[in-house]
């Protein structure tokens, strides 16, 4: 304090402290005045309902700007596989816990910390058994990560905080050395006035500390978001790196597109597997889908000896490859078929009018297992298409349409029930039943059931053909990198001894 008054010019201090002595005299005199008046205890009752008024109106628009800030919060991305949920939760707990207090925005050192302890959190979710997993980045990967999540912040920042743009570090360096001066100074005039005026020193510390409390909740709010932002968006591209989505040689992007999204919404046809038991109808439902003789019938059994390919463009659907697979009463047919198409979307064809359906629980639950081992792909949508159905009783009545909604009794009450027993049999939402019948001359509830259920996850569909085609991609581009970094190593020995003579 010594040091601080050393350094004020006192006879400039004097002559301030002269023009002011007026203006500060009337706040004592007031307050003499209405002491005399008997008004004293209404101007303190207004002071402190304007104090608390005031108070509540900053306590509402912090709750408004913390809503405010809420709104451009780093989300995860829904074509993320499902082994992504766990590393953003963990990003997500994170970002929750972070204090300006142990992380303040001006101190370098601690945000590089901060950083690395996002990306450890990302790498030790992929990474369980590896002491220290962050040492898995490599280092173009790790400074792609800084660029891109530097990059999102920046555009938040500018986009959501005003005047951001005119605000330089210096600027905000030397207003933080300011602040520390102007709070010296008014601790000593604080404490100065307490000892020639009790009573007013008083009323003014508690309309200070109720101003305080409202407009200082603004800036610890923002630098709270700020750090959670840093979080998320590091944890962000994190997981967009271990899931494959994030390369090398990917142009800038944006998180509201991922990269190679357009690409591989517009070159890559969907793929259909059809699976299910020989004989349950999956030919005759390939021919009922195209409209005409497509894929071959037969009596007898696996009519179809391996994967055949068909091609179906229809008004609403984009192009998709549809895979006629022969009976799936081994599991290992099964298996052997999805990994050899990687499907998108999957037709489960299950015959109503067989009861024996434990064959078909079994190959689904091989299914589902079999992408259950593998988290870092999404597993396709599975419709079950229940054929048949002109075959339930009574057998002879065939009157389409049926009302399956009114299930009172007859052939609609039947195959109301045969869905519901197929579902619960393959453990199945009754949604993703569609009943069909698709004997020759009695096609019905294909091109409207089955086709409304097909249009309506194509868009799940999608997601799933997103990350298929970003893992040809990620090995495409790993053996392009490979052979340009031999490429320019031979070039480099090559020209070595040129080097070397110079």
């Amino acid at each position: 304090m010594k040091a601080l008054l050393d350094r004020v010019d006192r006879p400039r201090l004097a002559a301030l402290l002269l023009w002011t002595l007026p203006v500060l005299a009337l706040l004592p005199l007031g307050l003499i005045w209405l002491w005399r008046t008997e008004t004293l205890f209404y101007w303190l009752a207004a002071l402190v309902a304007c104090s608390a008024a005031g108070h509540g109106l900053q306590y509402w628009l912090r709750r408004r700007d913390r809503r405010l800030l809420a709104g451009p919060a780093t989300v995860a991305d829904p074509h993320w596989p499902p082994k992504a949920d766990g590393a953003w939760s963990a990003v997500e707990t994170l970002a929750e816990s972070v204090t300006p207090d142990e992380w303040p925005l001006n101190d370098g050192s601690r945000l590089l910390a901060l950083g690395r302890q996002t990306l450890a959190a990302v790498a030790r979710h992929y990474h369980p058994d590896v002491e220290q997993p962050l040492l898995q980045l490599t280092l173009p990967h790790t400074l792609l990560i800084i660029e891109r999540a530097s990059r999102d912040l920046r555009m938040t920042v500018t986009e959501h905080i005003p005047f951001s743009h005119r605000l330089t570090i210096g600027a905000l360096t030397r207003a933080r050395d300011w602040l520390t001066q102007i709070k010296q100074l008014w601790n000593l005039y604080r404490a100065g006035r307490l000892v020639i005026n009790p009573a007013d020193a008083l009323m003014s510390e508690v309309w200070t500390h109720l101003r305080n409390r409202g407009y200082e909740l603004a800036w610890p709010e923002l630098q709270r978001w700020l750090l959670q932002e840093y979080v998320r968006k590091t944890g962000y591209y994190a997981i967009e790196l271990y899931s494959g989505r994030l390369t090398l040689t990917d142009v800038d992007t944006t998180p509201a597109q991922p990269p190679g999204y357009e690409a591989a919404q517009t070159t890559e046809p969907l793929r259909i597997l059809v699976l299910g038991r020989a004989n349950a109808g999956k030919s005759s439902l390939l021919n009922a889908l195209f409209g005409q003789l497509t894929a071959a019938t037969d009596v007898l059994p696996d009519t179809t000896a391996a994967l055949t390919r068909y091609r179906l463009e229809r008004e609403g659907l984009e192009a998709a490859l549809i895979f006629d697979t022969p009976g799936s009463d081994r599991g290992a047919l099964t298996e052997k078929s999805l990994l050899a198409v990687m499907p998108d979307l999957i037709f489960w064809v299950c015959a109503a009018h067989r009861p024996d359906r434990e064959p078909d629980r079994e190959c689904l639950n091989a299914v589902r297992a079999w992408y259950t081992a593998r988290p870092d792909q999404r597993p396709p949508p599975i419709l079950v298409v229940m054929t048949h159905i002109d075959q339930l009783r009574p057998s002879r009545e065939w009157e389409p349409p049926y009302d399956l909604r009114d299930g009172s009794g007859g052939k609609a009450g039947n195959i109301r029930a045969a869905v519901a027993a197929v579902a619960a049999d393959l453990a199945a939402p009754v949604a993703d039943v569609i009943p069909v019948c698709l004997a020759v001359g009695r096609v019905y509830n294909v091109d409207d059931a089955l086709w409304a259920a097909i249009l309506a996850r194509q868009d799940e569909a999608r997601r799933v053909r997103f990350l298929r085609c970003l893992e040809q991609r990620k090995r495409a581009e790993n053996w392009a990198l490979l052979f340009r970094q031999m490429v320019n190593t031979g070039r480099f020995l090559l020209d070595l001894p040129r080097r070397i003579l110079l």
